[in-house]
């Protein structure tokens, strides 16, 4: 019997979700995209580099790159960028969100 209670509470403490406080949320205001400075980006190729630079620029922690086709999530994050592409995987445009 006392196995069987400790399997429970051992379940029970492995479903208890633990916070991160250092890890800000993903509405935290520090990080809200802007995509105002990113227009020389347009009709460049997507590489590595560029998403790196195009974080930078629109203050972003994350990106989505987007190609034609493509099936997106419609959730909303202040702090990430998308990055619209088209079949030659160039840079048409960038949202936030």
């Amino acid at each position: 019997m006392r196995n069987v209670v400790v399997a429970f509470a051992l379940l029970a403490a492995a479903g208890c979700e633990t916070v991160n406080d250092d890890i800000p949320a993903n509405d935290d205001p520090r990080y809200a995209c802007s995509t105002a400075n990113l227009g020389s980006l347009v009709g460049q190729p997507a590489t590595q580099r560029l998403g790196t630079e195009a974080m930078r620029i629109s203050n972003s922690r994350t990106i989505r790159w987007i190609r034609p086709g493509d099936m997106v999530t419609m959730d909303h994050r202040l702090d990430r960028l998308n990055i619209m592409l088209d079949a030659a995987i160039v840079v048409t445009g960038f949202n936030c969100g």
